[in-house]
């Protein structure tokens, strides 16, 4: 069937996309299949936060990931893409808390259950902003299979997963050193601290001897933190302070006596080797702090204010106590030299606020069981997951190889409420779906679980896990590809690969295609302080979804950083432009025609012949290219194929039999263009889903839409190599004749006489079956081909693979010119000969290439020796003129 209706002579975008994806919908087009029996294709999206608009990253990502399921679709396979969305717990949390700010309320006013039904609220109103921004870009979601990481399934997954991780040993309640928001008041994950690079300092201290023998020298960027020291460390081999260990000095300002302890982790090269130990401010002193049974001394609020703990300093900001501390050790002579320092420091990547390392009752997952199964699957070829491109499974490998227990509490409202809790009297923990029976004794722990412990069951809480007889669950799990960002490898990537292997038993997903950060375009992450952001929504009023699309999909290889251009999104424009108009075009001259009309069974012409040839060409490496993830490669081969084969010139050869009085040719040429459009819509279809779509349903062709039409495969019938190469001299000689011209400034609309010398009978032979594309495109009066072809008077020529070409130029050409001109193309194909011959010449090329890689080479050689032989002999001849 064929939409009676006429194609708009311009292309605007913004026209065709309009309306076109609630048809799609309507059409329930995106749906998976469970019931058929097909092959299942599966892949989730990687959930956006419910905190705002979506940008350029979420566009190329999404983009990558429509095109694999448009494709796997067309190929017959039952594909499912699950779309959803994160609850992002800071982040969301964050964002309400702000808007409540600008209201004067505060979380704490409104109390846990209101503050909740505020944001869900938020999350109502920006789940809408997501979804219309998703139907912008065109993305293929099966909306009836749409999750939220706070839906009750995947409540349920998240408790199920917390009670056996816990019942198992691998998850506990204790001390560590967390990350720390001072302004949130909540840990972080590490994904949540962002580092800057301060302007600091070096604060040597002396801490002076117990028994009155002497003092050592420390020091820290952070003194304030001094108040809760409980040791001193020096390397056990370091000979300066052998003698010293286990002695005692008197912490200043505290008055405090603490020891000194004897450890490894001490770098003895480094300052004068001696480690002030606070354990409840340091990461590595509170491991040092463990080894040797410090005190740990927490001397800070939530707020980041000092406590109790800081004596005189009590209720003091951090930072002022850090100024403070300063003066007062520097009056007692203890803080005897301040270096500038620039040190690379923690922020808040919601609130700004510097983090701060604090000992904190948290509950943790251990990990070292986990990673090691984790990694133990990477070394079964078959069954692991494969990353492309490859390298990053060493970035994956490298981070569960040194893997550190994970904070999996957060002290917020917005989230999964960690499913434990504690005996009002006896502090007794109970982890469980629901509360104890005897409720009125037991108090839920108030945490929430962090973002990506939810997020990490993603692959397989979305498909009915825990129930592992759900239909669903067994046809689409582990999934086909995960698409994602290298920067979150360790947060995402690495936990669905230990959660998935942890409960299912598999692995969550095949391959994990991996794709850098879009960047402007002199290479700068975009940011809101740079003002160099795009949104990707302006981007798509301007230009349309098919040239932003196209754009991200081509524009960078696997792994690679994106360049954002608006010029490069300009030409993509140009490019989807010159396929409207070549459409239009290709329709107008198929009036009429009927998909059952198409007959390619007639006598096909060279150019008909070559235009299938190429296709089949295109549809193999497509294909091939695709499946290897090689969008950009995939992008220069429909370009090349579309804008120059197909327009450039099968459109152009196609007018001779349109214009024609010769039936039968105007019957099969106008076949052959329905057919090669048609084939090359669906090609194009992944990358530009909107104006193919369009003009596919301008075209004769069976079924509802092109979404769900065939993709297309190479047909032997259609593999005409002969006829390519035919072609090929054919489009060489008229591009030399054009060069000829244009170099003496003769207008194609001049006839010029053009000779054209044949090396042998067979070329002479193809060259005259066609010469009627010769005269159409270059005016050539006379027209003389054959072998040794005389030639009159002085010319201008040109060398292709097969012939000689002359065009006789009397008063147009000065023979030193001509003579200059070819000595410089001698010059040319002499290096062409001496750089193939010595590539032949090399015993490790010949022995180890493949040999049609060494056949090619040899072939190039024969050809060019050639060009250089006939451009030798041209010279001879116009020298002796």
């Amino acid at each position: 069937m064929t939409e009676q209706l006429t194609m708009s002579t311009k292309y605007e975008p913004n026209a065709i996309e309009a309306g076109r994806y609630e048809w799609w919908l309507s059409g329930k087009f995106f749906e998976a299949q469970p019931k058929s029996d097909k092959k299942p294709y599966s892949i989730v999206i990687p959930p956006p936060n419910v905190t705002g608009k979506l940008h350029l990253g979420h566009a190329w990502d999404t983009t990558l990931q429509d095109i694999l399921i448009r494709m796997k679709r067309m190929q017959g396979y039952d594909a499912l893409w699950l779309p959803g969305m994160d609850h992002a717990g800071i982040a969301t949390q964050a964002k309400v808390e702000q808007k409540l700010r600008e209201q004067g309320v505060t979380r704490y006013d409104l109390g846990r259950e209101k503050f909740l039904e505020k944001t869900w609220e938020w999350k109502e109103e920006y789940a809408g902003h997501i979804r219309d921004q998703w139907a912008k870009l065109g993305l293929a979601l099966d909306y009836s299979r749409e999750r939220f990481t706070l839906d009750k399934g995947l409540s349920d997954a998240v408790k199920e997963v917390f009670i056996q991780l816990y019942e198992k040993g691998l998850i506990y309640r204790g001390e560590r050193i967390i990350n720390w928001d001072p302004a949130a008041k909540t840990a972080l994950s590490d994904i949540e601290v962002i580092y800057k690079d301060v302007q600091g300092a070096f604060y040597h201290m002396k801490y002076p001897l117990a028994d009155g023998s002497g003092q050592v020298e420390v020091a820290t960027t952070r003194p304030e933190t001094m108040l809760g020291d409980s040791g001193v460390a020096v390397h056990p081999d370091d000979e300066r302070y052998q003698h010293l260990i286990g002695k005692t000095v008197i912490l200043p300002i505290i008055g405090r006596e603490i020891p000194i302890v004897a450890d490894d982790y001490v770098d003895k090269d480094f300052g004068t080797g001696v480690v002030k130990m606070t354990p409840a401010h340091d990461p590595n002193d509170f491991e040092v702090g463990n080894r040797h049974n410090l005190e740990r001394i927490l001397v800070m609020n939530e707020d980041g204010t000092m406590n109790e703990l800081a004596g005189k300093y009590k209720d003091m900001d951090r930072f002022e106590c850090r100024k403070q501390i300063v003066a007062d050790l520097q009056e007692a002579g203890v803080l005897f030299k301040i270096e500038e320092h620039m040190h690379s420091v923690g922020h808040s990547e919601r609130s700004g606020a510097v983090v701060e390392p604090y000992l904190s009752a948290q509950w943790f997952v251990k990990m070292q069981p986990l990673a090691d199964t984790s990694l133990e699957l990477q070394k079964d070829e078959a069954g692991k997951v494969s990353f492309v491109p490859a390298r990053f499974e060493n970035t994956y490998s490298r981070w569960m190889e040194n893997i550190r227990d994970w904070c999996i509490s957060r002290q917020l409202w917005w989230g999964h409420q960690i499913p434990a809790w504690y005996h009002n009297e006896t502090g007794e923990i109970y982890v469980g779906k629901e509360a104890p029976a005897d409720t009125e004794n037991w108090t839920q722990d108030e945490d929430v679980l962090d973002t990506w412990f939810s997020s990490a069951l993603w692959p397989f809480s979305t498909m009915g896990w825990p129930d592992a007889e759900n239909e669903e669950f067994k046809r689409y799990y582990p999934t086909s590809t995960l698409v994602t960002g290298y920067d979150i490898i360790f947060f995402w990537v690495s936990r669905m690969i230990f959660q998935g292997l942890e409960f299912t038993g598999e692995r969550p997903f095949k391959d994990v295609l991996i794709h850098g950060l879009v960047r402007d375009a002199e290479g700068r992450k975009m940011s809101k302080s740079l003002g160099n952001g795009v949104d990707p929504m302006d981007v798509i009023d301007q230009y349309g979804a098919d040239s932003l699309r196209y754009f991200l999909a081509t524009g960078s290889s696997p792994g690679q950083d994106l360049r954002y251009s608006t010029e490069k999104v300009e030409a993509t424009w140009n490019f989807a432009n010159k396929i409207w108009n070549a459409s239009r075009f290709a329709l107008m001259n198929m009036e009429g025609l009927t998909y059952d009309e198409i007959d390619l069974s007639g006598d096909l012409s060279v150019a008909d012949k070559w235009i299938l040839s190429r296709l089949n060409n295109t549809i193999e490496r497509v294909t091939a290219l695709s499946d290897k993830y090689e969008f950009g490669e995939v992008g220069r081969e429909l370009y090349n194929f579309i804008w120059d084969d197909f327009c450039s010139w099968y459109i152009e050869m196609a007018k001779l039999p349109l214009y024609g009085e010769d039936e039968a040719a105007k019957k099969t040429t106008r076949s052959v263009l329905a057919h090669v459009l048609d084939q090359t819509m669906r090609l194009l279809h992944p990358f530009m889903p909107f104006i193919t779509e369009e003009i596919w349903q301008h075209l004769p062709h069976e079924g509802e839409s092109i979404t769900v039409a065939a993709w297309p495969t190479v047909n032997p019938a259609f593999n005409f190599e002969q006829d390519e190469q035919s072609m090929k001299l054919l489009m060489d000689i008229i591009r030399s004749v054009r060069n000829i011209r244009a170099e003496v400034n003769t207008p194609m609309s001049k006839k010029v006489g053009l000779y054209v010398s044949a090396k042998d009978t067979a070329t002479a032979e193809v060259l005259e079956a066609n010469k009627a594309y010769i005269e159409k495109f270059c005016n050539p009066e006379p027209l003389v081909i054959g072998q040794n072809v005389e030639v009159p008077g002085q010319t201008m020529s040109a060398v292709v693979t097969g012939a000689e070409v002359f065009l006789p130029l009397a008063g147009l050409i000065n023979v030193e010119e001509e003579i200059a001109r070819l000595e410089k193309e001698l010059e040319k194909w002499a290096k062409e000969v001496k750089l193939v011959t010595g590539k032949l010449s090399n015993e490790k090329f010949v022995s180890k290439a493949p040999e049609a890689l060494v056949q090619a080479e040899r072939e190039k050689l024969a050809d060019y020796e050639e060009k250089h032989a006939t451009v030798e002999k041209r010279l001879a001849e116009l020298k002796n003129m």
